[in-house]
């Protein structure tokens, strides 16, 4: 399918993707337009979440893209449809000056003809699918030594926190004797423990989607009452 839109004239294919080494993210994206070389761009931060890191590839495509001569279709294929969905988060959120140059970079892309349109398109890492996989293992090739000081973003301040809340709680808890039996170890199709995580801006809760005994069995442990009706909502 992208093969047959990045043949089609006035097509832009955007596939972006991000990753993080030694608290130093690298985002990418690799712009593929009909009968033009291959388009990267590459830039480095540190300390910031993956999700600004996402956001910010995606935004560095988008300029790129809209850059173009001729373009009228932009598509973003990402593996953090999340990070996409902060675009058009109109509440208060720390990813606002990455989203704000979005839109003003897409208001003068439509604005210079009513028929320009874009789309996203989520395409998880696990699929391994070639475009994509070109651009995380592009993401993932870079050994950056880190350069200070350097400024800490506030949501890697917050990550950073509520990481060391947690290490704290889970240290406290194992050396208590309060646990006994009230307690349910949740676990992941892998068997391994379900925890809070920061991870594409996901709850953890939504681990419990994956079984509905599992999930009986959770909201069993944090309300003292066994689901009825539409306990999953």
């Amino acid at each position: 399918m992208v093969l047959r839109f990045s043949s089609i004239p006035h097509s832009a294919i955007v596939i972006t993707d991000a990753s993080i080494k030694n608290n130093i993210a690298t985002s990418i994206s690799h712009i593929h337009v009909a009968n033009q070389p291959l388009i990267k761009t590459v830039h480095h931060a540190s300390f910031v979440t993956s999700t600004k890191a996402e956001l910010f590839a995606i935004r560095c495509g988008i300029n790129q893209a809209c850059a173009i001569d001729n373009v009228s279709k932009i598509i973003i294929v990402t593996d953090s449809i999340h990070a996409a969905k902060k675009i058009f988060d109109y509440s208060s959120h720390q990813y606002q000056i990455h989203s704000a140059a979005i839109l003003c970079e897409l208001r003068t892309f439509f604005s210079s003809n009513e028929s320009n349109s874009i789309e996203f398109w989520e395409c998880p890492s696990k699929l391994k699918w070639r475009f994509h996989h070109d651009v995380d293992k592009d993401s993932k090739s870079f050994s950056v030594t880190p350069s200070y000081p350097s400024k800490i973003s506030w949501d890697f301040c917050k990550k950073t926190d509520c990481d060391k809340s947690t290490n704290l709680w889970k240290m406290t808890f194992q050396a208590s004797d309060g646990k006994e039996h009230h307690f349910l170890d949740l676990l992941d199709d892998k068997l391994n423990d379900i925890e809070p995580s920061y991870v594409k801006g996901g709850l953890w809760l939504q681990s419990f989607g994956q079984s509905n005994l599992l999930c009986a069995h959770a909201t069993r442990a944090i309300t003292g009452h066994a689901p009825i009706g539409e306990y999953r909502l």
